[in-house]
């Protein structure tokens, strides 16, 4: 978004953009907001939180979308799907983090892949709580379709679920805050 302020203060593209009005006075011009101007490693929280849950979604991604048959495995381990829908599954949900991860990273539409990537961490973490309760030893899958690679759900699995659904959270709120803010600013 875009905001107008008036001109003057010698920006090379207010200079070329804004000139005068008819009635001799000042034109405004279109500038990018500030948070687009302060330096890469100066952006708030939510942008690296942003980043950083669209990188792990990308790399929980890759193993899925490359093996979708051993996905669907780990998919059936948990025993919480019927049986009809684990294939589908295992083809549609690597292809939705890929795209959520790609969305959170360009910072493109973000209240709604916000609100999913929301959704299915929370869907991650239900499932791995649910499977720790019934007592249940079954390898994440999150971002390794092997079942070689760590100890089946160990308590690594909660913290580390429950730190990325704490991050999509507070990214959650940060998004709905600002686009009721600008919802409010159009009243």
């Amino acid at each position: 978004e875009f905001e107008t302020q008036p001109c003057g203060e010698g920006s090379i593209f207010c200079q070329v953009s804004c000139g005068t009005a008819g009635n001799g006075t000042e034109a405004s011009c279109i500038r990018p907001p500030e948070s687009s101007k302060a330096p890469f490693y100066r952006r708030p929280p939510d942008f690296w939180i942003r980043l950083t849950l669209g990188v792990i979604f990308l790399i929980a991604s890759a193993d899925k979308v490359l093996h979708p048959g051993a996905f669907a495995q780990a998919i059936y381990n948990y025993q919480i799907l019927p049986d009809a829908w684990i294939n589908i599954t295992a083809i549609i949900l690597p292809w939705l983090e890929v795209l959520l991860g790609i969305f959170l990273i360009l910072g493109f539409w973000l209240p709604g892949a916000v609100t999913l990537t929301n959704v299915l961490l929370a869907t991650f973490f239900g499932a791995l709580i649910f499977n720790v309760a019934r007592g249940l030893d079954v390898h994440c899958g999150c971002f390794s379709t092997s079942s070689a690679d760590g100890n089946p759900a160990t308590a690594w699995y909660l913290i580390r679920d429950a730190s990325f659904l704490a991050m999509g959270g507070y990214l959650l709120c940060k998004v709905l805050m600002k686009r009721t803010s600008a919802a409010t600013e159009r009243v």
